[in-house]
């Protein structure tokens, strides 16, 4: 029986880890633990789950008392992102195998540190990048695996995050680099680690030009430059075009996504203490960028390029892989309900290079993120699937290097200047890249 303990009652831990290993893998593994910094966190998990109201509670400090308690074998980080460091490499000195949430880290210098103690440590870091596991993601990596588009040379990623997604980052803790890492690491590390495994390459050097164009104090979209606004009590929504885009005169949002549940503000507000999810997305304090576009090269020749906005008007991707052989492309919509149009089927594209195109059609899957939450959740409390013929589950190498690159992006834009990963992260020479 593998003993689980939570560090950090979020969202996303009731939805991906929590009600899957109480409903799906209980059998094989059991939670003894959960740690939070809200007492409220912990009254609304044992409403959510019954079967936690016996399990022990421990503040956000108490991580080596909860150890010593409940003798966990695995401990589950899904806190907010600038505390995965210290569980981690509190996890990693007991000898624990630690499942963090993506991004592994928030800065390169700790992506180090943990690279580091998980060398000194008989436990590892697998990192939750559940997009690998999406059914077209697991077929592309198969085409390039076939060397149907032989030796990969390029990619052209362009990603597109709808208006309520988009402005859900800046409602939130999300919208402060500092606790984030900016977008470039919070949210793109899931795509760098799509395209470094998909491609086998890592990355060594990066140049990006970013900006805030929708959000913060100078939005235009902004009702006026009042600050420090709610949407729950904000006497300006009925002319803010995000909120009411989204909502309802029962001020009740009307769809939902991994971050914030079509249920009213003045609910979602009660699960917190001292914390309101639904902050102004114009306020001054935001520090981050909401637009990026950036160029990488990768350790064996190959280069992408990569844009992201997070007030597009639809969500979803665009992708294009180019190798010595032919090429693949895709486009996928994602969260149709939020598209105001009719959406095509996705499908694979495959040109090969002296031949006729071929369109692949993928089996698809039940779950979150196009079906990969499932998948990634056998994985993770079943044990890897033996039959499966690639590796696909992230460890401490793949998040540093997807930390690494968000943060030269955000960098990149600062400074004028490229960064390369190594400088970055300042490895030792057992790491060491060549450009």
């Amino acid at each position: 029986m593998n003993r689980i303990a939570i560090c950090g009652l979020s969202n996303r831990a009731f939805g991906m880890f929590i009600e899957p290993v109480l409903r799906d893998f209980s059998h094989k593994n059991k939670i003894v633990g959960l740690l939070d910094i809200d007492p409220k966190r912990f009254e609304l998990a044992r409403k959510s789950f019954p079967e936690l109201r016996a399990v022990p509670t421990y503040d956000a400090d108490q991580f080596d008392k909860m150890v010593k308690e409940t003798s966990p074998d695995t401990i589950i980080v899904a806190s907010r992102d600038d505390t995965h460091i210290d569980y981690i490499l509190q996890g990693l000195e007991r000898d624990l195998t630690v499942i963090t949430e993506k991004p592994m880290v928030t800065k390169a210098s700790d992506a180090k540190r943990v690279l580091e103690a998980e060398g000194n440590s008989r436990g590892k870091v697998i990192v939750a990048f559940n997009y690998r596991y999406n059914p077209f993601h697991r077929k592309i990596k198969e085409i390039i695996l076939e060397g149907k588009i032989g030796r990969v040379t390029s990619v052209d990623l362009n990603w597109y995050i709808d208006t309520y997604h988009g402005a859900s980052y800046f409602k939130r803790w999300n919208r402060k680099r500092e606790l984030s890492g900016g977008l470039s690491v919070h949210k793109s590390t899931h795509h760098f680690d799509l395209v470094s495994w998909w491609i086998d390459q890592k990355p060594v050097q990066v140049f990006a030009y970013g900006a805030l164009n929708y959000f913060g104090k100078n939005g235009e979209l902004n009702p006026s430059p009042t600050n420090n606004r709610y949407c729950g009590t904000c006497e300006e929504k009925q002319k803010c075009q995000y909120y009411m885009r989204w909502s309802n005169r029962r001020n009740v949002i009307t769809a939902k996504d991994d971050h914030i549940k079509a249920d009213s503000i003045e609910k979602s507000a009660q699960n917190y203490t001292n914390y309101r999810p639904d902050a102004c997305i114009f306020d001054h304090e935001i520090d981050i960028e909401d637009t990026y576009v950036a160029t990488v090269k990768y350790d064996q020749g190959a280069l992408l390029s990569y844009s992201i906005n997070f007030s597009a008007p639809y969500e979803g991707y665009r992708l294009a892989i180019n190798g010595t052989r032919g090429r693949i492309e895709t486009m996928e919509y994602h969260e149709p309900s939020r598209i105001p149009f009719p959406i095509p089927e996705q499908t694979i594209e495959y040109y090969p290079l002296f031949g006729a195109k071929e369109v692949i059609y993928v089996v698809k899957n039940e779950g979150g993120h196009g079906g990969g939450d499932p998948l990634l959740q056998e994985d993770l409390f079943l044990g890897v699937d033996p039959s499966r013929p690639y590796s696909i589950l992230a460890g401490a190498e793949d998040g540093a290097y997807s930390i690494a690159l968000g943060e030269g992006v955000w960098r990149s834009c600062k400074d004028n200047r490229p960064y390369t990963i190594e400088e970055l992260l300042n490895r030792s020479s057992d790491y060491r890249m060549k450009c």
